[in-house]
């Protein structure tokens, strides 16, 4: 695995050289990855390790499963699997993230997925309906129009150009709903056990400008937050991370193979 930081902050150079949370005193880390680069979690176990977290928040893992990974040993890969319903749910490789919980044996779980039908309503009636009466302070406002053309160019393009226009907007909200609803139980993890919490997410999400980093500091700014994003190649352009990493990429089909 080759690891590389680009810094925007010297704090970040002295996590690679193994200093721990309370040195730093981060409220909340949120750690992006490429689900499918096993180097990426490998980069977050080793963050985890170094920086042992109060609490871990899972993107992609519903509240009822990480309530069932309670008093499951986190040595176990198999038990563990099977309590979290890891690989019937048709997420990732197990084996791929199962060092970041390995290396955080007893902290508490936390699950930050939506259910389906609320991504859907978000889409369809937007993400302050859906997000309720905090939306503002989460930052769930109406985007400048020059901001929403920006987003919803990236998802057509996510998308492969292959989804109706229209569609767009919908999308654009879905994520907005997303990115506010991690916050949010970052947020109430912190609360709960105090800091560092670590969240475990796509790349997407951990940007500071508008992913969970922005939700955060828009409705508890007081605290300390720190992203990292992590790649398969050096980006051309300035990336919205406090920090990133590039590891070896992963042979894949063409992702727009399911679009034709």
């Amino acid at each position: 695995m080759r690891r590389i930081a680009i810094l925007s902050s010297c704090l970040m150079l002295a996590c690679l050289t193994g200093a721990r949370a309370q040195d730093s005193a981060f409220d909340i880390i949120v750690l992006g990855e490429m689900h499918d680069n096993p180097d990426h979690h490998q980069v977050q176990a080793a963050w985890v390790s170094d920086y042992p977290p109060t609490a871990l928040v899972f993107e992609m893992l519903f509240p009822a499963q990480a309530a069932n990974a309670a008093g499951i040993s986190r040595s176990d890969m198999q038990a563990l699997d099977s309590a979290l319903g890891w690989t019937e749910s048709g997420l990732p490789a197990f084996d791929m993230y199962f060092p970041i919980f390995a290396a955080a044996p007893e902290v508490p779980l936390f699950g930050a997925a939506l259910p389906r039908e609320d991504v859907m309503r978000a889409a369809a009636e937007g993400a302050a309906k859906v997000f309720g009466a905090q939306a503002v302070q989460y930052g769930l406002v109406p985007l400048p129009a020059d901001e929403q053309a920006v987003r919803e160019a990236e998802q057509m393009a996510n998308h492969c150009d292959a989804l109706p226009v229209d569609a767009m907007p919908g999308m654009v909200e879905a994520q907005r709903l997303r990115d506010a609803h991690f916050a949010k139980v970052a947020l109430e993890a912190f609360d709960m056990h105090g800091g560092p919490v670590v969240v475990i997410t796509g790349n997407e999400h951990a940007r500071n400008d508008r992913g969970i980093p922005n939700a955060i500091a828009l409705a508890r700014p007081e605290l300390r937050v720190f992203s990292v994003g992590q790649f398969e190649a050096e980006p051309e352009d300035a990336q919205p991370f406090d920090g990133y990493f590039i590891a070896a990429p992963v042979a894949r089909g063409d992702p727009c193979e399911a679009f034709r």
